[in-house]
């Protein structure tokens, strides 16, 4: 079974679950790349998958598109990026997401102090204002 060097649209979105119109949003973004028909009906090489991957595990994890687009501008041009390519990528941002996973941890565990004493005061919540930092913004209702 021969497979065709390049995806359509269609086929790239039914292979990685993400719908067309957010394959084009990520092309408009600078993540992914396609090169025109002669009928200028856009294909994308196979590679591409492994990037749409990338991009969807990092959306989940809460990084944002400019540093994901950061991130795959230093995927190599001459080659299929490798696994350790891919590994080398994530890995720079597990000190980011460790400092998220503590302070969900943080919050968390003040959520039943918080919860329990009802009060949600905005001088002594743990939750709303930790170490009373909106005092440093004088009287008034704070931007939250």
């Amino acid at each position: 079974m021969d497979r065709a060097p390049e995806l359509t649209p269609g086929e790239l979105a039914a292979r990685s679950g993400v719908a067309v119109s957010a394959l084009h949003f990520y092309e408009r973004q600078g993540l992914i790349a396609s090169t025109r028909t002669g009928g200028n009906q856009r294909r994308y090489t196979r590679e591409t998958l492994r990037r749409v991957a990338f991009i969807r595990m990092s959306q989940r994890l809460g990084i944002p598109l400019a540093r994901v687009r950061d991130a795959l501008a230093t995927l190599p041009t001459d080659r299929v990026p490798t696994s350790k390519d891919w590994a080398r990528l994530s890995a720079g941002w597990r000190e980011e997401i460790d400092e998220r996973i503590a302070h969900l941890e943080r919050l968390r565990d003040n959520l039943t102090g918080c919860i329990g004493c009802g009060c949600l005061s905005l001088k002594a919540c743990t939750l709303v204002n930790p170490d009373d930092v909106l005092a440093s913004r004088g009287p008034g209702a704070p931007g939250l």
